[in-house]
């Protein structure tokens, strides 16, 4: 015979558990997400020569990341 499930474990259906701090992760994780979106903004504006220089910085990076890559590939061949 299956366990019952226990009344007290939270966030299970029937358990009783009404805390308003369900959810709230989301809400967290979506102001979180807002302010480093407003952050980025706000450098772009206030910065955006060294803002170039950062994502032209990770363009190369990616670029010579993609370059070594290739180059492994080709070696296994």
């Amino acid at each position: 015979m299956p366990a019952e499930p226990s009344a007290d474990v939270p966030g299970h259906p029937g358990s009783g558990s009404d805390h308003p701090s369900e959810g709230s992760g989301v809400n967290l994780k979506r102001v979180l997400t807002w302010l480093a979106i407003a952050f980025v903004v706000f450098y772009l504006i206030k910065a955006p020569e060294s803002s170039a220089n950062i994502v032209r910085n990770a363009g190369e990076a990616l670029g010579n990341a993609a370059s070594s890559l290739a180059a492994f590939v080709n070696q296994l061949s």
